[in-house]
């Protein structure tokens, strides 16, 4: 499944959860998305730049969807995995 996301907090665990998934580290992305370590962690803590969040997106292979939102309240990222 999927996870729906709609807060920095939801996009923060599913970050770290799909680099998990990779059997990265925080060091392992921050090399591909030539990042520092820190900046990950800054991303997966909720706190990023775009450019941040593209470039992690990217070395992950993730894409960003956009579409108009579902009626109801999204399951937490926990319950999704």
């Amino acid at each position: 499944m999927e996870p729906i996301v709609r807060s920095e907090k939801q996009l923060a665990a599913a970050i770290r959860r799909f680099r998990k998934l990779a059997d990265m580290t925080q060091g392992d992305l921050a090399t591909k998305a030539t990042k520092r370590q820190a900046t990950i962690s800054n991303l997966e803590s909720g706190s990023a730049t775009l450019e941040t969040l593209f470039a992690a997106l990217g070395a992950l292979e993730l894409e960003i969807v956009v579409r108009r939102r579902s009626r109801g309240p999204a399951p937490d990222i926990g319950d999704l995995f």
